[in-house]
């Protein structure tokens, strides 16, 4: 990852950033001056997101923990109001959290399915809306979601994983379209396949399958994606607004 951009003296919020892309982008919004909340579920992933704030901190960046379940009302403002409290400010949200659960149509419960729903979509929502009083009194900030290339493509198996996508995307054109006269931006990032943890139980043959379908012929690493995510969360990115930038490797063109 060579892209930077100066960050320095803001302060950003990226929900699942204990593992994957989430973990890149807090590095990377670190070293270029970001002082970087690292949002993981309450109870799980303590360890990793500790790992994070030290790999910061040794690089002489500022990382803060900021455990929440995003899906929970209670803990979302709980986790705002924590952050406020600290830094008095928020410059970038990132809504990157998410799981992921493979099944067809006929075999997906109903808790599977609202499990996928709570977390990518609800976690968006609720905050999105507890950042936006914030970006208001600032007049200032960027919100980024994180959806996915089959949000466009669809997937086999996963029909709750690229209908939670969908909706973010629908979700942020919305939002720009309701604050596009405030100074303050909401884009969608829809990373292709990306070598994160979501896809180490996915099998080599599966995966050779999906490589082969990229026109790169790789499936990405993590620094192949965060630029776009610095980019937006950049002054370039102004004008920018209800987008989706899709780093894919060619697999899907929007």
């Amino acid at each position: 990852m060579s892209l930077t951009t100066d960050l320095t003296a803001q302060v950003a919020l990226i929900t699942g950033a204990s593992s994957g892309i989430g973990r890149g982008v807090a590095i990377a919004f670190a070293n270029c001056g970001c002082h970087v909340f690292i949002n993981y579920p309450r109870n799980e992933g303590e360890s990793a997101a500790r790992a994070v704030q030290a790999t910061i901190q040794d690089s002489g960046g500022l990382a803060s923990l900021a455990p929440a379940d995003v899906s929970s009302e209670a803990e979302v403002t709980d986790m705002f109001s924590k952050l406020i409290d600290t830094t008095g400010r928020l410059d970038i949200l990132v809504n990157n959290a998410g799981i992921a659960r493979s099944a067809p149509v006929e075999d997906i419960t109903l808790d599977d399915w609202l499990a996928v729903m709570a977390v990518h979509v609800n976690g968006t929502f609720l905050c999105t809306r507890a950042a936006l009083p914030i970006m208001y009194k600032q007049d200032s900030g960027r919100i980024i979601n994180t959806a996915s290339q089959l949000a466009y493509k669809g997937a086999p198996g996963f029909a709750h994983y690229t209908a939670a996508k969908g909706a973010i995307l629908s979700f942020t054109r919305t939002l720009a379209l309701e604050i596009g006269t405030r100074n303050i931006t909401a884009n969608c990032v829809a990373p292709g396949a990306t070598l994160t943890p979501i896809l180490d139980d996915v099998p080599p043959n599966i995966m050779d399958g999906i490589r082969n379908a990229i026109p790169r012929g790789k499936i990405a690493e993590v620094d192949d994606i965060i630029g776009t995510f610095i980019f937006l969360a950049s002054d370039s990115a102004a004008h920018f607004r209800g987008q989706c930038l899709s780093p894919n490797g060619g697999d899907v063109f929007l």
